[in-house]
């Protein structure tokens, strides 16, 4: 089976769980503003709504990633799948705030697994010096649910209000759902049978790989790179271009739009990238630490406030490009583990960003509430600036520790 056919049969499928996490990452930042309004609810509040899907995200990763190493990515994609059907079902009925947390919790469990599965599904179909390309190009195809959830959601939220955009999020989690089932094989030809050990065991390799010096050294900076992007883009780039750009709907989710184009573009020309420097021999985490110092320089440009729409598109498509660093690391650094531990070690590296985000969303919304609100309802600039200012310092923390780690060429886990 060529590449492109093994692409289409295997990595779509997987691909359209992707797209339904993206979109459900973003829909908030396009709804929010519509759900703040019907509920009253404050920026911590609105922070924390944002934040319970991430932390829902994250509790589930690590039984995620054994489930995958066990059972395969099929079959478990298929039940989450139906589970984030139900969350979203959940938030389009919510009765009040509660209901619709509670339907955001449901959510983070059933959409765990999509990065997750793509890689193992990735690792189990493809060559090594592929990995990277490959999954680049399946979050790529899977970011397209990042668009959807901006301009389009924009433009359909008057028709069907925010209620209906997460019934037809439902909908489409049970056609994926359908689609894995049906469309994608049990096993890769020449699959051999799973090593059946006691659960303890595999439990405990998660502390294996926690303790290894490759993930100690790097997980800090890969985590906290990723989940900057999604702390933005799950819920608080679309205040900011609200109350410090001064942008209108319209032209926030054209913003929005753009940055859901910077992680897609991040992703195919990153991942490529990656597994180009690979195939010559070269050591591919390079690309995170160059994205990690293009980061910072962004940051501090948005941290001085710009204006206008163009220079904000082109900021915000930076910001998130150059983030999609942090995702592509996971395939490299998983390649340095056994096959076997794959799913587990991508669901740390997950589980560690996803408690970031989670983290990052709460603060920066009690930043926020440390001035009055204005007029129109939003929050003050300097805020902003303040919790950017958080991120720098952060992000320069974890640099301090990779200069402060081992020298030279990161050795392969045993």
């Amino acid at each position: 089976m060529s590449e492109l056919r093994t692409f289409a049969r295997i990595s779509l499928p997987f691909a359209s769980v992707g797209f339904i996490n993206q979109a459900s990452r973003i829909v908030v930042a396009t709804l929010g503003p519509a759900m703040a309004l019907d509920f009253g609810l404050s920026a911590s509040g609105l922070g924390a709504l944002a934040a319970v899907f991430f932390a829902a995200y994250a509790l589930a990763q690590l039984p995620v990633g054994l489930a995958i190493d066990l059972h395969g990515p099929r079959v478990v994609q298929v039940v989450l799948s139906l589970v984030a059907a139900l969350g979203f079902a959940l938030c389009a009925l919510a009765p009040d705030p509660y209901w619709l947390g509670l339907g955001r919790f449901v959510t983070g469990i059933g959409i765990a697994g999509a990065l997750i599965g793509l890689m193992k599904a990735t690792i189990q179909w493809y060559p090594p010096h592929r990995l990277a390309a490959v999954t680049g190009a399946g979050v790529f195809c899977g970011a397209a649910g990042g668009l959807a959830a901006t301009l389009p959601v924009q433009a359909v939220l008057p028709l069907v209000g925010w209620r209906g955009v997460f019934l037809g999020l439902a909908a489409l989690a049970v056609l994926a759902a359908l689609w894995l089932r049906l469309g994608v094989p049990a096993a890769a030809p020449g699959a051999r049978a799973r090593v059946r050990r006691p659960l303890g065991v595999e439990i405990a390799e998660f502390a294996r790989i926690a303790r290894h010096p490759v993930f100690i050294r790097t997980m800090p900076a890969v985590a906290l790179l990723s989940a900057q992007v999604f702390t933005y883009q799950g819920l608080w780039a679309g205040p900011w271009l609200r109350d410090v750009g001064g942008l209108g709907d319209d032209a926030r989710a054209g913003v929005l739009f753009c940055y859901a184009l910077g992680i897609m573009a991040g992703q195919l020309f990153g991942g490529q990238l990656a597994s180009a420097m690979q195939a010559r021999g070269k050591d591919a985490m390079r690309l995170c630490y160059g994205g990690i110092a293009a980061m910072l320089a962004i940051q501090g440009l948005l941290i001085a406030q710009p204006q206008g729409v163009l220079p904000l598109s082109l900021l915000w498509f930076g910001f998130a490009c150059v983030g999609s660093a942090g995702p592509i690391s996971y395939s490299v650094l998983a390649q340095r583990f056994p096959p076997e531990l794959t799913g587990r070690v991508a669901t740390l590296l997950n589980f560690s960003m996803l408690c970031i985000v989670f983290l990052l969303q709460t603060t920066i919304g009690l930043i926020l509430d440390q001035w009055p609100r204005s007029a129109s309802g939003g929050w003050d600039p300097a805020g902003y600036s303040w919790a950017l200012c958080l991120t720098v310092s952060l992000q320069g923390l974890t640099v301090l520790w990779l200069l402060a780690g081992a020298r030279g060429r990161v050795r392969p886990a045993v």
